[in-house]
């Protein structure tokens, strides 16, 4: 499979290296592909292509959008809409506000969320919210003492959705279904749960798990 991380961070590195590691062809989309980071990124995750958004974009069956929320509307400009059209999308972000400091705070949330303006920028992609509620180093075949951890994931395409879950059980993950893209208003939250815990603690290795009677 030919998939695109828009996105150069530790997150997006964290799933290059998992998409790889299932032999799939890997393009990473950034702004500016001869810039230091970008050539600095090409090294730290050998085997991928550094492209630019579009290119990403285009020519990916698959895109996992793991921009900072600041730059994440403008990246999916610079891939084109169109590009994205009919392709599943994995979003991997979280709308938060550093301008107060840390830990940060949600940008949005309540009645709507970043999983709905994400499916908003992309009109025609068929978005799926997965992997905002867990740190980078967790996100491909995570060991814990608990055993698999859950990964909560939310779309309006049921066939997205379906593929999101299988690649999750490829990288090690249990994953439960909660619906339409407007429960990444109930997703994004938790992930404050987590990121306020780590940033109290100090404890940045922890997951959540799903316990049924």
């Amino acid at each position: 499979m030919k998939v695109a991380i828009l996105g150069t961070g530790v997150v997006g590195q964290a799933l290059a290296r998992g998409f790889l590691g299932l032999q799939d062809e890997v393009a990473i989309g950034t702004r500016d592909p001869a810039s230091d980071s970008a050539r600095k990124v090409a090294d730290e995750v050998p085997g991928a292509r550094v492209v630019p958004f579009a290119e990403a974009a285009r020519t990916c069956e698959l895109a996992v959008l793991a921009t900072a929320w600041s730059g994440t509307e403008s990246a999916l400009e610079l891939a084109g809409p169109a590009n994205l059209a009919g392709k599943v999308l994995i979003d991997a972000t979280n709308p938060l506000d550093f301008s107060g400091g840390v830990p940060p705070k949600l940008a949005v949330g309540h009645t709507t969320s970043a999983g709905e303006l994400v499916q908003a920028w992309a009109p025609a992609a068929r978005v799926v919210k997965a992997f905002n509620i867990v740190p980078a180093p967790l996100m491909v075949n995570p060991e814990l003492k608990g055993g698999p951890p859950t990964m909560f994931i939310a779309g309006n395409d049921a066939a997205a959705r379906e593929a999101v879950a299988d690649i999750l059980h490829r990288f090690g993950w249990e994953s439960i279904d909660l619906g339409g893209i407007e429960q990444s208003r109930l997703l994004e939250p938790l992930a404050m749960v987590f990121i306020t815990y780590a940033f109290k603690f100090n404890h940045w290795k922890a997951a959540f798990k799903l316990l049924r009677a």
